[in-house]
């Protein structure tokens, strides 16, 4: 995706305001778009060519200059690795971080758009994506403009911006900024953006500076990545500095909360507190939960502001998602949004993927939802065990092949502690066995189920489909079906392939070949654990 109106920009200039050393050709060619893939490079682009687990970009510089790029950017290894430069008959550019360069590069040659837009970011293990839709609800209510960035894709006043789609919560910086500077050539006044520990961690963000970020929550995730919930924690909390944002808005019923809470307000940021639990502020200002009725449908919701009570309806089930309009209408008065007008668009938001109920005629209630990590496991079912009476709730779980592997176990663990009847299948097993993630996953849902009174089945499901087909087959109408890990995906990845699946899909289709009664056509193989 890029900008249709991007003025040339003089690559002498760009050289100079990064510090690189120059090599190669002498021309003084201009640039009019940053990439860091060479399948994707245009002509007039700068290629960056940046250092990699596998290998290093730069060797497919020969084929970015021949698609079309007019210079290359690189660190010296990658300098190294183009033996003979002169021969591209291309500049090339070298500097110690070719990562951080490529974002300032990007930010520089798409006319720096994040300073002609309101600029809202969302941080957190959980509640991202439905904290950044509830805030563009918000939004849009008050007849803004308003785009958004984050794992659903990217979207402009509630429309879907065409474009590769990819499971990345945050671009990299080059895609960030070309979509920043097409949504300012659409019209955007605000863009609600999803920043995740990478971003920050690998400088996604590093030329945007938020005019407020907000801070949902902290759990256990991406400890393949970060290698400690330390450093996970340290990744997310650069946002919270003056070089990332102007105000915050923190929720401080997380245990992370107040520790950050006290960082930004040293830092010199604006700061307020959000509390579902009605905890009372620590000398900022303070939005807090007063009372919310759960079992209305939209919930019934009252909260405490700075200004004075505030009530308002929200369209999403869910005591974390009460916790997560709270933080999402905190940001919009932060910025001086008319609050009550705000407010009253959450009452028909709807978010994919996120407690999305699948409509089964005369079946039990079914949901989807994203959860991946025990914290988020914990919550939703927390929620779902809260609304079954007399029947029972029943879940499918499956845990993403190379990721974090030691959440596997806590993940079974969350299922069991609060389900029925677990059934234990796969998400996105990548390159990994699937039979060995699900292994995991089941040791911790037996270790769980031996530590307490409370009876649960647990159940090795196989494959996916087959998986949602056995927790169908075993569903009576007052039992509740919850299918976990996925959400709004519409893919799942084998092998280096991505073959189409999607979780609501299945149910759908599944409870029709069980009413019609319909073999189910699976390779899954569910026994008892």
């Amino acid at each position: 995706m890029r900008p249709e109106l991007t003025p040339p920009y003089p690559l002498d200039r760009l050289a100079g305001l990064l510090g690189a050393d120059r090599s190669g050709a002498r021309a003084e060619p201009t640039v009019t778009g940053v990439a860091f893939d060479n399948r994707q490079v245009r002509p007039g682009d700068l290629y960056v060519g940046l250092p990699g687990a596998n290998t290093h970009g730069a060797r497919f510089a020969r084929e970015a200059v021949q698609a079309g790029a007019v210079a290359v950017l690189t660190d010296a290894a990658g300098a190294g690795l183009i033996a003979h430069p002169d021969e591209l008959d291309t500049p090339v550019l070298r500097v110690a971080d070719p990562r951080r360069a490529m974002s300032t590069a990007a930010a520089e040659v798409y006319g720096r758009p994040a300073t002609k837009l309101i600029m809202i970011g969302v941080t957190g293990t959980n509640g991202k994506t439905t904290t950044s839709d509830l805030t563009a609800a918000g939004l849009r209510a008050t007849g803004l403009h308003c785009g958004v960035i984050g794992t659903l894709g990217y979207f402009l006043d509630g429309g879907e911006l065409p474009g590769n789609r990819t499971t990345i919560t945050t671009p990299e910086s080059p895609d960030v900024q070309a979509l920043l500077a097409i949504m300012v050539e659409h019209g955007a006044d605000v863009v609600v953006m999803e920043v995740s520990s990478h971003a920050l961690a690998l400088g996604r963000v590093d030329e945007i500076v938020f005019d407020v970020a907000g801070f949902t929550n902290l759990g256990r995730d991406h400890l393949d990545f970060h290698g400690s919930e330390e450093a996970y924690f340290e990744a997310k909390a650069q946002l919270f500095t003056p070089q990332h944002a102007r105000r915050a808005v923190i929720n401080i019923d997380d245990a992370r909360g107040p520790e950050l809470l006290s960082r930004s307000t040293a830092g010199g940021l604006q700061v307020a507190t959000t509390s579902l639990a009605g905890s009372p502020g620590a000398g900022v200002d303070h939005y807090r939960c007063l009372s919310y009725d759960a079992v209305a449908d939209p919930v019934e919701v009252s909260i405490q502001t700075p200004a004075g009570e505030l009530d308002f309806r929200l369209g999403l089930p869910g005591s974390y998602n009460v916790a997560n309009a709270i933080t999402a209408l905190a940001m919009l008065d932060r910025l001086g949004i008319d609050l009550p007008t705000a407010a009253g668009g959450l009452a028909a938001a709807a978010v994919p993927g996120r407690l999305q109920r699948v409509e089964l005629s005369d079946g039990p209630r079914a949901y989807v939802d994203f959860a991946h990590t025990p914290q988020a496991i914990r919550s939703v079912l927390t929620e779902l065990a809260a609304t079954v009476a007399d029947g029972r709730l029943i879940t499918v779980l499956g845990c993403g092949g190379d990721r974090d592997p030691a959440k596997r176990g806590p993940m079974g663990a969350a299922a069991a502690e609060l389900s029925d009847l677990v059934i234990i299948t796969d998400d996105n097993p990548r390159s990994e066995d699937p039979r060995l993630i699900r292994a995991a996953a089941l040791a911790g849902a037996r270790e769980q189920a031996d530590r307490q009174s409370r009876p649960v089945d647990i159940l090795d499901g196989g494959d996916r489909a087959g998986a949602i087909r056995t927790a169908l087959a075993a569903a009576g109408r007052s039992d509740v079906v919850a299918v976990l890990g996925k959400g709004h995906e519409h893919g799942q990845e084998i092998n280096g392939t991505v073959v189409a699946f999607d979780d609501a899909e299945q149910l759908a289709s599944g409870w029709h070949e069980l009413a019609a009664g319909t073999p189910a056509e699976s390779t899954g193989k569910a026994g008892r654990a």
